[in-house]
């Protein structure tokens, strides 16, 4: 008998739980007569900064919109090199080629997946002078951003965070994803651990010159109206919509990361297979965006749980550096760990609406391989 289809997600769950706040939203929204810019987003931004322990948010169209805009906060300019990882699908590097910059990979950490501090150390430096280092919080997961972070300061280097996984990730402190680096940005991609009911982002930053420089460019670089004092500006703008939606939902992000970190925890503890590597049980340090699990007959693997009801994606199949669109600029570049994973990673289903009996077909599937 063919069991019920478990799927990689399904925003539906979600916006049945609140069906009559978002149309009372919607309602409110039309009749506001202010739709760009409005109190709906100042009010976001002064909630979504506080949440994050920094004191400026600044709502921007969407996370890549966030990546450009963070990087030129802190003086990207053409030509800069910024180091970063190369296993995220080109978000980083997008951003940081639409600055006129040069990215410098790094290898990533077989246990995280997240940036290696000691290859950033070891090779990051060997062009020349780096401006910035991008650290991507991959699948949720804190970077080890101390140690990048000691080392950017040591080198006079800007550390840009991407969180648009890790909405709440934390250290045992109580530091928040995005309060580490100069700036960090996020994204409001539906499917986020914080989404909304279409495209967002925002960029966030403790140092007030930064946030200046961050509100500019989200709107043509404008210091006042019609009057243009930075290159390299945008249209980019939290739409006032999307920010109220996002209000709503903000006070439940922390209670969504947890029923995520207990799926994860579920799926490390018991999915018990030879050829299936686990993650670690999830801290507070992982919000658990994606769930992802390795093996060495990864497609055979995802052919199986196809087979059972079991919806899965490979996060990310081709690494930046190995992207057609580069035309072989970086054929040279060996990133041994990056690659690797790029062959064996598989993402489970992981969100927080995902009932006891998915997740215990999820389990029994894989162990089933």
């Amino acid at each position: 008998m063919q069991k019920n289809i478990v799927p990689l997600n399904d925003l539906m769950r979600r916006t049945a739980s609140f069906r009559n706040d978002l149309l009372a939203i919607s309602s409110a929204f039309f009749e506001s007569g202010r739709y760009v810019l409005g109190g709906g987003v100042e009010d976001f931004e002064r909630q979504f900064a506080a949440y994050c322990g920094v004191p400026h948010c600044i709502g921007v169209g969407n996370g890549t919109d966030a990546l450009e805009i963070a990087l030129k906060s802190i003086g990207v300019e053409a030509g800069d090199k910024v180091a970063l990882c190369a296993n995220a699908a080109m978000y980083g590097t997008t951003a940081v080629l639409a600055c006129g910059a040069i990215p410098v990979f790094v290898d990533t950490l077989a246990t995280t997946a997240t940036m290696c501090p000691e290859q950033l150390k070891e090779n990051a430096l060997a062009s020349g002078p780096i401006k910035a280092i991008l650290v991507t919080h991959l699948y949720g997961r804190l970077a080890d951003i101390d140690a990048i972070c000691e080392f950017a300061k040591e080198n006079g280097i800007a550390v840009v965070e991407d969180c648009a996984q890790a909405h709440g990730a934390a250290t045992p402190d109580g530091r928040r994803a995005g309060s580490f680096g100069d700036v960090a940005s996020f994204s409001f991609y539906p499917t986020k651990n914080l989404g909304a009911y279409g495209d967002g982002g925002a960029v966030v930053s403790r140092n007030p010159d930064i946030a200046e420089k961050a509100l500019r460019l989200r709107q043509y670089g404008w210091a006042t109206k019609y009057r243009n004092v930075m290159l390299g500006g945008r249209n980019s703008r939290l739409d006032e919509l999307q920010a109220r939606f996002l209000l709503v939902m903000l006070p439940f992000l922390d209670e969504w990361n947890q029923k995520r970190r207990c799926i994860a925890a579920r799926y490390s503890e018991e999915i018990k297979h030879p050829e299936i590597t686990v993650p670690d049980a999830a801290g507070e340090d992982n919000v658990a965006h994606l769930c992802v699990v390795r093996s060495e007959r990864r497609d055979a693997l995802r052919e199986h749980l196809t087979a059972h009801g079991i919806q899965t994606d490979i996060h990310y199949p081709i690494p930046d550096h190995r992207q057609p669109c580069h035309l072989g600029r970086f054929d040279h570049l060996s990133l041994p760990t990056t690659e690797r994973d790029a062959s064996i990673v598989l993402t489970l289903p992981c969100f927080p609406e995902l009932t006891d009996i998915e997740i215990n077909q999820v389990i029994q599937a894989c162990n089933a391989f």
